[in-house]
């Protein structure tokens, strides 16, 4: 499978200019790719504004994933602001090409940016299966919480949709690698750049990580730009026979 993590300047509120330089980056990957993953709230920024950019399940970003994913014939995937039941979610979607659709309600809110007292908290871990690979996926924050992220032999890759910001970018690039070594796993790493509306400055540092915590692909800092790599089932699956660190794990149950 080949992976592409898409690491975008994101304007401040602005879904349509969002759309337009996501798919100027999105349409020479067209008919190349299997998945294509983007930041954390790729169409607003890390917004707390909930009331005026939620969307429900038909509006305009799921759309515009759904033309995407057609267009592209890959799996396309990014959280959002999402409105449930007067509850607003921080949700990450993934829509295929055939319109299959999963989703993922961020666990870990950010308490000091203040996402906790607007946001409802997401309960459950997602795992699900996509042209053979099986993808569990987290936003931002949950970064920091390995238990959360632990993989109990249902995962071939994690992806972290993120907008980390550039002053704690070390923290990043050490747990990318650190999730996937300790959850022999394939970590997809998808962070934006520029600037927030908050004045908040992003380097990007997206990434692919093989098992061995080996960066695969990287994005450096400061552009506009996609990587890609391919990951393999077979390697992924021969490495856990040969170096079976997973049957040693210790047994847990999270309490939510």
């Amino acid at each position: 499978m080949k992976i592409s993590v898409i690491q975008p300047e994101v304007a401040w509120e602005n879904k349509s200019l969002n759309f337009q330089i996501l798919s100027g980056i999105l349409s020479p990957l067209f008919n190349k790719t299997d998945v294509v993953i983007l930041p954390e709230m790729f169409n607003t920024g890390f917004s707390m504004n909930p009331e005026a950019l939620s969307e429900s399940s038909s509006g305009e970003t799921f759309l515009w994933m759904k033309e995407i994913a057609e267009s592209g014939n890959f799996g396309v995937c990014g959280s959002y602001i999402f409105k449930e039941n007067m509850n607003f979610f921080n949700r990450w979607v993934f829509v295929s090409p055939d319109n299959e659709s999963w989703h993922y309600d961020k666990h870990h809110l950010f308490t000091m940016g203040g996402e906790d007292r607007l946001f409802k908290t997401g309960n459950s871990r997602l795992n699900f299966s996509f042209r053979g690979v099986r993808i569990a996926p987290y936003i931002c924050y949950d970064l920091r919480f390995p238990v959360w992220s632990r993989n109990l032999e249902g995962s071939d890759l994690i992806i972290y949709a993120a907008n980390w910001p550039e002053k704690r970018r070390n923290v990043w690039n050490i747990l990318l690698r650190a999730r996937a070594i300790e959850n022999q796993c394939y970590v997809a790493g998808s962070n934006r750049t520029g600037t927030d509306g908050e004045g908040i400055v992003y380097s990007g540092d997206s990434m692919i990580i093989d098992p061995k915590g080996e960066i695969i692909a990287n994005a450096g800092t400061k552009k506009d730009c996609s990587v890609t790599a391919e990951i393999s089932m077979a390697g992924l699956s021969a490495f856990r026979n040969k170096f079976s660190v997973l049957k040693d794990r210790d047994d847990f149950t999270i309490n939510i």
